[in-house]
């Protein structure tokens, strides 16, 4: 990704319903995709702070389809949380109008911007502390999704379209290995037979959706557990974030998602594959908590694939990832010579080890279903 430029940030603020003075802001956060500042604001009520994204139209093409998902999403959810009694301001993301009313603006130089109210007394992590907060996390994006399974209006928009369509993910392998146009394939022989063996996997969702056996769903598409607030003073999990990628999809693809970074005893880059494993106790919180919630709406046949998404979504990456050392390092960044491959390799064995230990997913998946 470019390094972040500057912004004229109370330009920026200025155009926002904010109902005050601001006094400060800075960058927040550590997102690699969109910049993230916070900024506090002096109103009659007292201090308030918010926090304002720049949306990054390279990745998010249409910012504004994007934004009209999350104004639908937020908007149906803080309904259906105030209908519960719960607080609909720290439950759900409240988005801050502009000055013409919109969701969101645009700057001088064509760049689009939103603002979101601060959510105090609450933090994301980027690793669990405990194998609880896996537990709610899961819950959380649970309760998202079934949250929004009944959510008016039509369909969303696919602000990424084919995210999670696997077999062209599989399609997109097999053309970068003829290509080749780094002359690396050779090096990832290995790699490249691995994934290759396990072509028959690579359909099975998208075919068991063409079908019409497993429903198009709303979910969030990017289950990693820093994208939920916990709650500083409860440990309890308010707030699901980061929706930019919420659309139609399959919510199996959510949970197995949650489980590869989740779940993994390694980084998604590790080196000594010795360390790389998926820990059972953790995939058990994960189902626990992510089924207490998705029993209530999932059909019987998503709820029997959930052990196999953990795989299907785990083996979507490593194409992702060895094509990219295969295509030059076009897509993800890397810090190294053979990031790319070395994060293929990480996946790789995650798959294995996700294999050897399938009896105890589907047991798990049994207990709590």
């Amino acid at each position: 990704m470019p390094e972040q430029t500057e912004y004229d940030l109370p330009a920026i603020a200025s155009m926002f319903q904010l109902g005050g003075e601001l006094l400060d802001a800075s960058p927040y956060g550590s997102g690699h995709i969109n910049d993230t500042f916070a900024s506090k604001v002096r109103t009659a009520e007292g201090e308030r702070r918010f926090v304002h994204q720049r949306i990054n139209h390279n990745v998010f093409k249409e910012p504004e389809k994007v934004m009209e998902n999350i104004q639908r999403v937020t908007s149906h959810m803080k309904a259906k949380v105030a209908q519960a009694g719960g607080d609909p301001l720290r439950e759900v993301l409240t988005l801050v109008p502009a000055l013409d009313g919109a969701a969101y603006c645009q700057d001088a130089d064509g760049n689009y911007w939103r603002t979101y109210l601060f959510i105090e007394g609450a933090r994301t992590y980027d690793i669990a502390e405990d194998p609880d907060h896996l537990y709610k996390a899961s819950k959380a994006f649970g309760r998202f999704q079934r949250m929004l399974s009944d959510l008016p209006g039509g369909r969303l928009h696919e602000t990424i379209p084919d995210f999670h369509n696997t077999r062209w993910r599989f399609e997109q392998f097999t053309q970068a290995i003829a290509d080749d146009p780094a002359n690396r394939a050779a090096e990832a022989k290995n790699e490249i037979d691995f994934i290759l063996t396990r072509a028959e996997q690579a359909p099975v969702f998208v075919e068991l959706a063409e079908i019409g056996k497993v429903p198009e769903r709303i979910v969030h598409n990017d289950t990693k557990f820093n994208n939920v607030m916990i709650d500083d003073a409860t440990g309890q999990a308010i707030c699901v974030v980061d929706l930019d990628t919420v659309m139609p999809g399959l919510p199996m693809y959510d949970f197995g998602d949650s489980v590869r970074t989740g779940a993994a005893a390694a980084a998604e880059d590790e080196k000594d594959l010795s360390k790389v494993r998926m820990e059972t106790d953790k995939f058990d919180r994960l189902a626990a908590g992510y089924l207490e919630e998705a029993r209530q709406f999932l059909l019987p046949i998503e709820i029997d694939n959930l052990a196999f998404s953990a795989r299907l979504i785990t083996y979507e990456q490593a194409m992702r990832f060895l094509a990219d050392h295969i295509a030059g390092d076009i897509y993800y960044k890397i810090h190294r010579p053979g990031h790319n491959l070395d994060r293929a390799r990480t996946q790789i064995e995650m798959i294995r080890d996700m294999e050897s230990k399938t009896a105890e997913m589907e047991a798990a998946i049994a207990r709590y279903r």
